[in-house]
């Protein structure tokens, strides 16, 4: 079957789905007709009384999704985002404009910028896409900060193909369609009545068939919207746009949440504009193979299986084997596409104040060294505890006569007096014993127990180092876009500590090593 006909056949079914609720209204309609005059019965007045009340319960389920389907091709409410003007920012229209008139179509009436990883446009259709309206896009900083401005304009070139007559005038009315049924199916999904769920099942099925029909159509379309995308921007930009999107995706997943919610458990935020702004710094500091690393080990989401997009890896392979053309991809020479804005740092500022909840302008600033080093403290401390409590309660239990216990926290152990508890044979025979486990991890005895409890008591020593080398200053901050936040450490402990911590936290625990690391930072007692 020849792509035409595929398309013509996806529309008649889509115009079916419509026309299911006017045939059921219908049928409904004729059966309440024959129940009031051709089949009345004086004795089953109750029941067909039943009846009608039923099939009106049912109307109105039923024009309530005709309604929505009707509906689905409107433009929901504004995003999160930051409203922007050709005024604006000229250049980054510009670029817009240059994508829509390859494709063949009309530049958005709006244009939001936004936290995510994506592009998309968006129409206020009516008549089921034959119809077009008001039509809205949105694009993500973060894309603007990880492509450069030649795959950048492979994506907008994209976007805008997916509404362009590429084959037939039916194919990207289809394409529509496909929304407005999942849009529909959705409302009926969140039905609360079993009529409402019984109408709903009749859509779903249908909505299967429909969907199944129109796939291949659908991933036609954004085939052809991929070819689109490389006479725009050339070959080689669009592939390497397409590669690139799943790693910035992962990317920015990780900044917000390594970098931007570092605050959180402190309730407070980094200056303002950074927020978001920070990601344009993870990428200068991360190039090609440790940015993609970020996304190393993580399972990529589960293709839906009425996707309309082919697998990225088919879609590259099918770009690359276009022939050659003489647009170069710049991918070393052209800057971040984010260089279009004028003052990204304003931008950055007001998308701020369109994403973060109400209570965040409560939420104290901080820069970014002031908000490592408070997370470090933080983190150290939390880390610390469940050690120095399990010392705590071994030496308590030790004395004949215990002392009654009024501040649990200012009581605690120190360095001096863990280290202690561990050259006098307590950290096996009793500490270990005190520090918590999971249920399942209770039964462990011996060697078993040592090596799963070890980690953890590692840790807890570790924390508590930190916090001496912060009092004593001999650690610093250290934002470390290319690596992992935290502290920097002399050179000395970052060449010794961890055999240093291995060698307390050994079977038979020897402190030396470590207390002579301390020597030079604080008295420690021998």
């Amino acid at each position: 079957m020849t792509f035409r006909l595929r398309a013509v056949r996806a529309y008649v079914l889509l115009v079916g789905f419509f026309l299911m609720g006017a045939v059921l209204l219908a049928a409904m309609a004729v059966l309440d007709w024959l129940l009031m005059t051709r089949l009345f019965i004086a004795r089953m007045a109750g029941f067909e009384g039943m009846v009608l009340a039923v099939t009106v319960l049912l109307a109105v389920a039923i024009l309530r999704g005709m309604y929505v389907f009707l509906r689905a091709g409107r433009l929901g409410p504004a995003p999160q985002g930051v409203a922007v003007t050709p005024q604006d920012q000229p250049e980054l229209w510009e670029q817009i404009h240059a994508a829509a008139e390859a494709a063949g179509e009309r530049p958005p009436d709006e244009l939001y910028l936004v936290d995510e990883v994506n592009a998309g446009v968006m129409e206020q259709s009516r008549l089921l896409g034959l119809l077009p309206g008001r039509r809205r896009m949105v694009l993500g900083l973060p894309l603007l900060a990880g492509l450069t401005v030649p795959r950048l304009r492979a994506v907008l070139a994209h976007e805008f193909g997916h509404y362009a007559n590429l084959d037939t005038r039916l194919g990207g009315v289809t394409v529509r369609g496909r929304m407005a049924v999942l849009h529909t199916v959705e409302v009926f999904s969140q039905g609360s009545t079993p009529l409402h769920h019984t109408v709903g099942a009749l859509y779903v099925g249908y909505a299967r068939m429909f969907l199944r029909a129109s796939q291949s159509v659908a991933r036609h379309q954004e085939l052809a919207a991929d070819r689109m995308a490389a006479r725009h921007a050339g070959r080689d930009a669009t592939a390497a746009a397409l590669r690139a999107l799943p790693v910035l995706d992962a990317a920015h997943t990780y900044y917000l949440q390594t970098y931007a919610g570092m605050g959180e458990p402190l309730e407070a935020l980094p200056p303002v504009g950074e927020v978001h702004g920070g990601f344009p710094r993870l990428l200068a500091a991360r190039p090609g193979e440790r940015l993609a690393a970020l996304g190393t080990g993580q399972r990529p989401p589960r293709p839906h299986r009425y996707d309309s997009h082919p697998p990225t890896a088919e879609r590259v392979a099918l770009i690359e084997e276009l022939p050659a053309d003489d647009l170069a991809d710049g991918s070393a020479d052209e800057p971040a596409a984010l260089a279009l804005l004028h003052d990204p740092g304003r931008v950055f500022a007001e998308l701020e104040a369109h994403t973060l909840p109400p209570e965040a302008a409560q939420l104290r600033r901080m820069s970014w060294d002031d908000l490592v080093m408070t997370r470090a403290v933080a983190d150290a401390g939390d880390l610390s505890r469940p050690l120095r409590l399990a010392v705590a309660r071994t030496l308590r239990a030790e004395e004949t006569e215990p002392a009654p216990v009024r501040n649990a926290d200012a009581e605690l152990p120190g360095l001096e007096a863990v280290l202690d508890a561990f050259d006098r044979g307590l950290l096996w025979t009793a500490v270990g014993d005190r520090m918590p486990k999971p249920p399942q991890a209770s039964h462990l005895t011996g060697p078993s127990a040592r090596n799963f409890i070890r980690p953890r008591i590692f840790d807890g020593l570790a924390g508590m180092i930190q916090l001496r080398l912060v009092e004593a200053g001999h650690a610093t901050p250290d934002i470390a876009w290319s690596g992992h936040p935290g502290l920097a450490l002399p050179e000395e402990w970052e060449r010794g500590m961890d055999d240093a911590v291995d060698a307390a936290v050994a079977d038979t625990p020897d402190t030396a090593p470590l207390r002579a690391l301390l020597a030079g930072v604080g008295r420690v007692s021998a």
